[in-house]
């Protein structure tokens, strides 16, 4: 019997993808660089906000004060963290459904970034426990984040499910030692995803592979 979900945020419960493209073409276009389309940039991100600049710098073949870069991003996302981001199909009613098994989110990007988005969306009232990066030693696809929120439930692992859309959501799960569910309809596409122990279309369909299990 399931005890623990603990699912990624974006990608998985909400569509952030415009919001994020839009705070980093901002933070690039004032230093007169192009910009990236929400398609380039849903490949660069899940590994939070330093990784998501020094990628996009590597794709111009530039070299800017990622500091800097940073704090801008994180300014003006603050401000515009929700404006085009949506809530998946599904999710508050799978969500709602699922209210007798606990729940906790794991985020790459910054907790406060995490929360902010969740309370934003509505979210924030199915969740247990909320995790950004910057709350463990390690970040995904580490296991330690999955590890240490395991044992904050004091449950096992055979009794939890981790559900994302990327790879180092598979990576920490199968480390942790936890089954493992990708969804189709993140950022990464299907094949990257084929490690999964469950791998679902639509949010609802996480009812049955509980229930099974």
């Amino acid at each position: 019997m399931i005890e623990l979900i603990i699912f990624d945020l974006d990608g998985t419960l909400v569509d952030s993808c415009e919001d994020i493209t839009q705070a980093l073409n901002y933070c690039l276009e004032k230093s007169r660089i192009s910009g990236f389309s929400k398609e380039e940039v849903k490949k660069m991100v899940g590994e939070g906000v330093n990784r998501l600049i020094e990628k996009a710098l590597d794709a111009k073949k530039i070299c800017l004060p990622v500091q800097e870069l940073i704090e801008c991003f994180v300014k003006y996302y603050k401000e515009h963290i929700t404006d085009f981001s949506k809530v998946y199909p599904e999710v508050h009613a799978t969500l709602t459904q699922l209210k007798n098994i606990k729940k906790a989110v794991i985020s790459n990007k910054l907790t406060e970034l995490t929360v902010k988005t969740l309370e934003s969306l509505g979210l924030l009232q199915y969740f247990d426990f909320v995790a950004g990066s910057d709350l463990f030693p390690e970040r995904k696809p580490s296991p330690k984040p999955i590890i240490e929120t395991i044992k904050k439930f004091n449950t096992t692992t055979d009794k939890t499910l981790i559900v994302g859309d990327s790879e180092l959501d598979i990576i920490a799960g199968k480390q942790a030692g936890v089954r493992t569910v990708a969804v189709t309809y993140g950022y990464r596409e299907r094949e990257i995803l084929k490690e999964a122990d469950f791998i679902i279309d639509k949010f609802s369909d996480l009812l049955k592979i509980v229930r099974e299990l």
